[in-house]
């Protein structure tokens, strides 16, 4: 039996932190705004009319106000960015079966057998019209028989558009295009392959492939088959089940709040850690404790996706705080994060994010170097026993 053609959805929110400032400030609407900070800032994210004036993502606030001193900055819609991708999140679950979400503004939908019911074309369109209609925020689709394919697809139909590329047509749509349209394609590799006398797809698919892997390296072969329009069809679908916990077993029971909090310091760092190590941000926190009784409870809430220590951590203590019975002997703490994704450039561009998370990269170095107990939080107590599990 033939393998079925594979329909595989590109969704990407139109400059989605832009977007949502929009919504919420329609006077904002067709104007050159920038979200960020001020002092020391970087641009996070920018309108289309900003980026007539050469303004881009992670662009200096400074430089950017010098090219379009009429430019607005603002980030007074910050603490929904999450709601919203969350409702776009909930959107999709609701109308399609495979979907993987990328990042806070992306998603990978696998629509493979719609066509025999309703046309994967017609049903990608649609459910594009509902996520705008229901949000009022704008999203662009590509439609193609892998996901590179798709996202290119997306980024060729922006602003708010959208573009099918037709089983038989990739290589018509990717060759024409140039090299530095391949995501993942830097500025570094551009350049290399330039040097070469490749500059657009077809360049690619007409050098022979070992010349390639001379070129560039076993990135050589990743290109290739690209530019013959081969491509991944994988949808990971367990995206949100994946999450990242540490919990502690002590040899005692414990009462004392002050060594309980410097504990959930510890193992909030130490998963944090983790966290950052995998380029993840989390969504959803869970604190859970076991009493010396054996008696286990959790509790969990959603956050808006951070990687930072300090904001995970007033999440665990306020957690542990709803749910802690006072007075009662603790034998286990644990803390999980869950509802992972991909740190994208934006969340790590906001003034105060960007300086924080380079600073506990700062320290996940150190701990990488020199061992993870070299650097440590100064409230956690280092005279109690512990005992990872």
């Amino acid at each position: 039996m033939p393998e079925p053609l594979h329909h595989i959805a590109h969704f990407d929110l139109d400059s989605f932190f832009v977007s949502v400032e929009i919504r919420n400030n329609p006077s904002l609407k067709g104007k050159p705004v920038l979200v960020g900070g001020y002092e020391r800032g970087v641009v996070a994210a920018c309108s289309y009319e900003a980026r007539k004036f050469g303004i881009h993502s992670a662009m200096p606030m400074k430089k950017a106000m010098q090219l379009c001193p009429q430019a607005i900055v603002t980030s007074a819609s910050r603490d929904q960015y999450s709601k919203y991708s969350r409702w776009v999140t909930e959107i999709i679950a609701s109308k399609v079966p495979l979907f993987e979400k990328a990042s806070i503004d992306e998603f990978y939908i696998d629509l493979t057998g719609m066509d025999k019911f309703f046309g994967a074309s017609k049903y990608a369109k649609e459910l594009r019209q509902l996520i705008i209609d229901e949000t009022g925020l704008p999203i662009s689709c590509g439609l193609a028989s892998a996901r590179f394919i798709s996202k290119m697809a997306t980024n060729e139909a922006k602003p708010n558009g959208f573009l099918e590329i037709p089983h038989g047509k990739e290589i018509e749509f990717l060759w024409p295009l140039g090299i530095e349209k391949i995501n993942g394609v830097g500025k570094q590799t551009e350049q290399q392959l330039k040097n070469y006398g490749i500059y657009t797809i077809e360049d690619i698919a007409k050098t022979p492939l070992e010349l390639l892997e001379r070129y560039v390296g076993k990135w050589g072969e990743s290109l290739w088959r690209k530019s013959q329009g081969i491509g991944s069809t994988e949808i990971v679908t367990d995206w949100e089940q994946k999450s990242m916990s540490h919990e502690n077993t002590f040899d005692a029971d414990y009462t004392d709040i002050k060594f309980l909090h410097s504990e959930l310091v510890r193992l909030t760092e130490k998963t944090a850690y983790s966290l950052r190590e995998d380029e993840k941000m989390a969504g959803c926190v869970t604190v859970k404790i076991r009493y010396s009784d054996f008696e286990t409870t959790s509790r969990q809430e959603t956050v808006n996706y951070t990687a930072l220590d300090d904001v995970l951590m007033a999440k665990v203590k306020d957690l542990f705080n709803k749910s802690y019975q006072k007075g009662r002997p603790v034998r286990l703490l644990g803390v999980r994060f869950s509802q992972l994704i991909p740190i994208t450039l934006q969340m790590s561009l906001f003034e105060n994010s960007a300086e924080k998370l380079n600073l506990y990269k700062a320290v996940d170095d150190i701990k990488e170097r020199f061992g993870s107990k070299s650097v440590t939080k100064a409230v956690v107590i280092k005279n109690k026993p512990e005992s990872d599990e």
